[in-house]
């Protein structure tokens, strides 16, 4: 069976949809083995440079 990969998440930029920081998605996703995560906020890109930076 192929790995699953989260490719729908939200951080605090997303307005109202999200909470955690590009920090906190990237631990959690490291700490349950993933090999990759994705970031789809809604309408900003505000986000991508940090993400880019921690991944």
């Amino acid at each position: 069976m192929p790995e699953f990969i989260h490719l729908h998440n939200h951080t605090h930029y997303s307005l109202l949809d999200g909470a955690a920081t590009p920090e906190t998605l990237l631990k959690a996703a490291s700490a349950q083995g993933h090999a990759a995560v994705a970031l789809t906020d809604h309408g900003v890109m505000f986000g991508t440079f940090e993400f880019y930076k921690k991944a």
